[in-house]
């Protein structure tokens, strides 16, 4: 048996782009246009000048290790919550009826100040749990979490100007965002398990927007705009960011929500730092709030909170079996 195949592209094919003058304030519109044009076409840009220092990254980094190698007793003693909070085991995610189950391991977490929720709030926000046998996994992963969320403001105030909005468009509503973060591990995958088996199963991502730090492995891969599958390998310094459902729904098809999934077959393990941005369970994601009130959306509005528990009670399948760790 094999691993499935992607085709090998030259890295040029993914835009890569430089948000240093985004984030210090001398070019905003320039990135912005930069942004809106890569987001009409793959959907996923590689992006530098992200200025998140590589100790923050390698603390991070480390600390998951540290915790994805433990014994599989501790790791379920923060197992996951019915908020999607805590660790996800190998197995339990499956991105479509009929696929696999994904291989990888995650441990999750939410905003660190404004994700805390009670009894009485949204289905995924909630409290986060950390794991007592690692303390310095919750320093490193709030850490890692609040400048990757930084980088998510900067990209939608960029996506913002180059629809032509108010650079604060995408960012109204944040008092409690369903921002999350993942650390993401997925072991080596065997050869003998086939094409249909991935670390990810194809899908695309649920929300608004994701940062991605890949590692050295490599193994991602995305489905171009002639629906073949090519890799997005690591290159050295950038981050990978994506377009979610969500956004594509917000500006009504123009940015490109896109198909991708991850497979392991370099005999070493995998990690990779995750930072998905959702603004508040209540803001309407309305194409007519981008281009008027007269403009025909192919979709129904809805709101980014219901959007969410739906995909997540499709993928993981404890939310509707009654589990909860």
């Amino acid at each position: 048996m094999n691993y499935t195949q992607a085709g090998i592209v030259d890295t040029d094919v993914i835009p890569v782009i430089d948000i240093t003058p985004l984030r210090d304030g001398t070019d905003p519109a320039k990135v912005g246009r930069a942004l809106h044009a890569a987001s009409q076409t793959l959907g996923f840009i590689y992006i530098n000048g992200h200025d998140i220092p590589s100790n923050v990254i390698e603390a991070a980094r480390n600390s998951a290790y540290e915790f994805f190698r433990s014994p599989e007793v501790k790791k379920n003693t923060v197992g996951l919550s019915s908020k999607h909070r805590g660790y996800l085991g190998p197995g339990e995610a499956r991105m479509h009826d009929g696929a696999k189950p994904d291989l990888k391991e995650s441990f999750i977490w939410g905003h660190p100040n404004k994700n805390k929720g009670t009894s009485d709030d949204h289905p995924l926000l909630g409290a986060n749990r950390w794991p007592e046998f690692l303390p310095s996994l919750k320093a490193h992963a709030t850490d890692y979490f609040c400048h990757a969320n930084r980088i998510a403001c900067h990209l939608m105030r960029g996506f913002a100007l180059g629809l032509n909005l108010d650079e604060d468009f995408f960012l109204r509503s944040r008092a409690r965002p369903l921002s999350r973060a993942s650390f993401v591990y997925y072991p080596a995958q065997p050869e003998d398990m086939g094409i249909e088996q991935f670390g990810v199963g194809p899908h695309t991502d649920f929300g608004v927007l994701t940062v991605l730090c890949q590692d050295s492995v490599g193994g991602l891969q995305i489905k171009n705009i002639n629906g073949e599958w090519i890799h997005a390998p690591p290159i050295d310094g950038t981050l990978i960011v994506n377009v979610g459902d969500l956004l594509a729904r917000w500006t009504d098809g123009a940015y490109r929500s896109t198909p991708h999934r991850v497979v392991n077959d370099s005999g070493r393990e995998r990690l990779s730092l995750v930072l998905a941005f959702d603004p508040d369970p209540d803001t309407l994601i309305d194409a007519r709030t981008v281009y008027g009130l007269d403009h025909i959306a192919q979709e129904k509005s809805i709101t980014c909170g219901n959007y969410l528990v739906w995909r997540f009670n499709k993928a993981f399948p404890y939310r509707t079996n009654g589990q909860d760790g």
